[in-house]
């Protein structure tokens, strides 16, 4: 899908260096076919050190002649960039938003063209090349436009297509969610340390067994209720854990975490909406 493509990335911070790090190594596209900028000189050289891409500080000479522009801008700035670039745009180009909470019709607004916009929600494990992104088309995306940002995102992790209202579910579940589970690691590692573990040995014991218990669902496709109970053996010492979790309402709390941040997206989404220049 993506052979022979030219792709411009506006706004190349770790995630921008992710993507196009994840490009190169699977072959998707080769250094003279990405583009990219940033807002300052020392970040031309940031990058340089890390890719070697023809870079500018220019977004508007950036998207010219580009196939694939990803906007990986701050959703702050998303208006302003709009603004400079909209006039340079053609329907032949696909837009790819990674901004929280700017939807589809937010960009379409500012666009004097019908252009294809999708909105992608990754998670910053994309730097791993272990990341999780959501993704939803726009009102003139269509199949092909969905494929070519697919293929950009599985170079750095999986993905899934969602329709556009649960993309504030999946920025507070997924790109907010590893924040919970390093929180949760942390925990893990304290309690380890308690017991006379020592601190990094405990992160390591903690962090592996989070890792192995995720492999363990995605793998065998089995409920996490039922790995659960495998390893809870009867008169153990994991369900005297379990219930201990139990009355601390740790599976509430999570729940609620996860609402509240999609409660915040949403309010995002209108304070941007508020602003429509």
């Amino acid at each position: 899908m993506l052979k022979g493509k030219k792709l411009a990335v506006i706004g190349v911070g770790k995630l921008g260096e992710a993507l196009i790090s994840g490009l190169l190594k699977k072959g998707e596209l080769t250094v003279n076919e990405i583009v990219g900028s940033v807002g300052h000189d020392h970040s031309i050289e940031r990058v340089n050190k890390k890719i070697d891409i023809r870079m500018s500080l220019d977004n508007r000479e950036t998207v010219k002649g580009s196939d694939l522009i990803i906007l990986a801008v701050k959703p702050q700035n998303m208006n302003s960039v709009l603004s400079e670039i909209a006039d340079v745009l053609t329907p032949n180009q696909l837009i790819i938003s990674v901004a929280a909470s700017v939807t589809t019709a937010f960009v379409q607004q500012r666009l004097p063209k019908q252009i294809p916009v999708v909105r992608a929600m990754p998670n910053t494990p994309a730097v791993m090349n272990a990341g999780m992104t959501g993704l939803c088309g726009g009102l003139y995306a269509k199949q092909e436009h969905l494929q070519m940002a697919e293929a950009i995102f599985k170079c750095v992790g999986e993905t899934v297509f969602l329709d556009e209202s649960l993309m504030d579910g999946v920025t507070a579940l997924s790109a907010s969610g590893p924040a919970y589970l390093y929180v949760i690691i942390e925990s893990l590692a304290e309690a380890g340390v308690k017991l006379g573990i020592p601190r990094d040995t405990s992160t390591f014991l903690a962090a592996q067994t989070m890792y192995g218990a995720a492999k363990m669902v995605l793998e065998s496709k089995a409920h996490p209720a039922l790995l659960k109970d495998m390893v809870t053996t009867p008169a153990g010492c994991t369900i005297d854990g379990l219930m201990e979790l139990e009355e601390g309402k740790i599976r509430v709390t999570l729940i609620k975490a996860v609402v509240k941040a999609a409660e915040r997206a949403r309010e995002l989404v209108n304070t941007q909406n508020s602003s429509k220049a």
